[in-house]
């Protein structure tokens, strides 16, 4: 799961530059518009697939004036195409295992700008890869203390990880909010609360195959349809620094 979080931090730090926030924030819109399309209305609390997107949003910190004329948008039906969700699997350098999640108004233009980074950064979209990752609730807390982690063991956590002053708690996906309310309920607000997949097993890659996966992860993000990219990479610390 370690993998899983030096991805995340390489994220987390790319959302912090002025120059890629905009894009992050046009992602965010779109899975929120769509969600309120697809998921049935406007009330996070009757709507699940928006609870998901506003979770999302607020770990990237999207301004709230945003989420709310987006929200009120996609209940106008005005604006924006109709988005459908599209997969796409495929292997990457070092035979990492790469799944892709879009949000697309069309799958052929999607599918081809998804094959070309596959091709260009020495990956392949063939064959199946989605088996070999498991939905997880993630919830990332900035206390590492015992207290806390014993308080993410009786709320039901599946597992937890330290690293660099962070907890990491993962939970069966569909008890994610009820985790969160949890630690919220004892004073602890979490910095980050949403649905990832996490692989079964992962691929140790040295500092070279690092790089070079996260040359194509950047590029799959980079893809305007692209929500997100999950990997059965083990990233090396010095590529991650």
């Amino acid at each position: 799961m370690a993998g899983h979080n030096k991805w995340s931090q390489i994220k987390r730090k790319k959302a912090a530059n002025d120059k890629a926030r905009g894009k992050i924030i046009s992602k965010h819109i779109r899975a929120i518009q769509t969600a309120v399309r697809t998921g049935g209305g406007g009330d996070p609390d009757t709507n699940a697939v928006l609870r998901n997107a506003l979770a999302a949003a607020k770990t990237d910190d999207v301004p709230s004036d945003n989420i709310e004329r987006a929200i009120e948008r996609a209940l106008g039906g005005a604006d924006g195409a109709d988005f459908e969700e599209a997969v796409y699997e495929g292997y990457g350098p070092a035979g990492v295992a790469i799944v892709v999640e879009a949000l697309t108004d069309n799958r052929n233009r999607t599918a081809g700008e998804v094959r070309h980074v596959f091709s260009k950064y020495g990956g392949n979209m063939s064959g199946s890869t989605a088996w070999q990752f498991d939905s997880r609730g993630v919830i990332v807390i900035e206390d590492t203390s015992d207290a806390v982690q014993e308080l993410a063991i009786e709320l039901g956590a599946l597992d937890l990880e330290v690293d660099d002053g962070e907890l990491t708690v993962y939970t069966e996906p569909t008890e994610l909010y009820s985790v969160v309310e949890g630690f919220q309920a004892k004073g602890f607000e979490p910095t980050v609360n949403q649905l990832t997949k996490l692989p079964q097993t992962t691929v140790e890659l040295d500092a070279e195959d690092s790089e070079k996966l996260i040359r194509i992860l950047e590029a799959f993000e980079d893809l305007d349809d692209v929500q997100n990219v999950y990997s059965t990479a083990e990233l090396a610390e010095e590529a991650v620094a």
